[in-house]
């Protein structure tokens, strides 16, 4: 987190590596579950005709500006194509997109929330698999491991994020903190500092379920025994009582007098807002808000700030990262050719490159030039050692539901022991 960094060194190495330095500083379990019986695959026609409209079906709102203007490139280039973008809100996409593209109805071209979601396409046969296909050599190898199943490549996930607070880098320097804080108690007194500094150290959207979640990534990151936790959690191997998850309750007791008031209500667009406006210091959900939070006016320097929950010697990752957005093609679409046209298009470097810096997202495509100042700014994360975010691993979203209800309800004023108790109840019973 220190600003002594060189930001346009850490640009050159991000460009030359392509990505790499992320792949090998990161351990992630969970990109390629097993636990679903896949449908037979679906031949993909990437020759054809590329002709008639695709719909391409994404939650990115914030994004369709940028895809726009990338559809009337694409267009230009075969003038007798189109491209509708079909959007959702990112909850409602989680809960209804497998219905929606089923049959084509929408989403010739789709994207998919690594972890549940993408087993359930799977298993559903929506995919057409990509293994083989041109368009998977412009991706990192090692980080679209989470759009493969049993060894298919069934999609490609875009996106490479940060699933960990996002800090306002002027607040950090006049609270006297030039370098992120290496254990619990060095993340407490930040935010001690913070608060003696009049702002609200830690906004949390405790009432969005969608976005909620996100702080349990770090929370639990160095707690857990194994790097796969909540795929054990959800097997019956640990249970949400073991001690390490007990600890983890426990420090979302201590985080309580930090959050905003009325914490476990607040949307994501109201902490966002408070962020955006410099009152709070750290927002608790990830890199996928920088360029949102720009929108709402921030004027600000960004940074990362990952809570590392054990002592400095135990902890084993600095934080947390996922590759998410899984591009695919639907299997029942009639205009294929098309859509895998589009697909290569979102993944020619130039393109990718456009979409990253307009979005402040990075991406997992190959080859891509960064300029966007935000993405510099948080470019030294690709080199430290981070944790594939382990909230995905999750393939029953009740499950993932009542533990992260678990941490919420701590928040809320509930008895770690309780919280744990009911929340293992759930999944007992859902397991039964």
């Amino acid at each position: 987190m220190s600003r002594s960094f060189d930001r346009r060194s850490a640009l050159r190495l991000f460009a030359a590596a392509g990505l790499g330095a992320a792949a090998t500083a990161c351990a992630g379990p969970g990109g390629s579950a097993s636990s679903a019986a896949s449908a037979s695959p679906h031949s993909l026609a990437t020759s054809g005709a590329v002709d008639g409209a695709v719909s391409f079906a994404h939650w990115r709102a914030e994004d369709k500006a940028v895809i726009a203007d990338l559809i009337k490139a694409f267009v230009r280039q075969h003038p007798h194509a189109g491209v509708e973008q079909d959007i959702s809100p990112s909850a409602d996409y989680q809960s209804t997109a497998l219905r929606r593209i089923q049959g084509s109805r929408t989403g010739d071209l789709f994207t998919a929330f690594r972890g549940a979601q993408f087993e359930q396409i799977v298993k559903a046969g929506v995919y057409s698999p990509l293994t083989g296909a041109k368009v998977t050599g412009r991706y990192r190898a090692d980080l679209i491991e989470p759009g493969a199943h049993r060894g298919v490549q069934y999609g490609l996930p875009y996106q490479l994020v940060f699933n960990m607070p996002l800090a306002n880098a002027d607040a950090l320097d006049r609270a006297g903190h030039t370098s992120a804080p290496a254990d619990w108690d060095g993340f407490l007194r930040l935010l001690d500092d913070l608060k003696a500094k009049g702002y609200v150290p830690l906004a949390w959207p405790g009432g969005d379920s969608a976005n909620a979640g996100q702080l349990l990534n770090t929370m639990v990151m160095n707690n857990a025994p194994s790097d796969d936790m909540f795929t054990k959690i959800e097997s019956g191997a640990y249970k949400v009582t073991d001690d390490w998850f007990l600890t983890t309750l426990k420090q979302y007791g201590q985080l309580k007098p930090y959050f905003q008031d009325r914490a476990t209500g607040s949307t994501t667009d109201a902490v966002a807002q408070l962020f955006a406006q410099g009152k709070a210091a750290l927002l608790a959900t990830g890199s996928y808000q920088m360029a949102g939070v720009r929108a709402l006016g921030a004027k600000f320097p960004f940074d990362l700030v990952a809570p590392v929950t054990t002592t400095a010697a135990k902890a084993r990752y600095q934080g947390v990262f996922n590759t998410t957005f899984i591009l695919g093609v639907n299997s029942a679409s009639k205009v294929q050719p098309t859509a895998y046209a589009f697909l290569e298009f979102l993944s020619d470097p130039a393109n990718a490159g456009a979409y990253a810096n307009r979005t402040g997202q990075h991406v997992t495509v190959e080859g891509v030039e960064y300029t966007n100042p935000d993405l510099k700014a948080v470019a030294p994360w690709l080199r430290k050692k981070t944790l594939l975010a382990p909230r995905f691993q999750f393939l029953d979203l009740d499950i993932r539901t009542a533990v992260e209800n678990a941490a919420a309800a701590v928040v809320g004023g509930k008895k770690p022991e309780q919280a744990a108790e009911e929340a293992q109840r759930v999944i007992d019973q859902k397991r039964a």
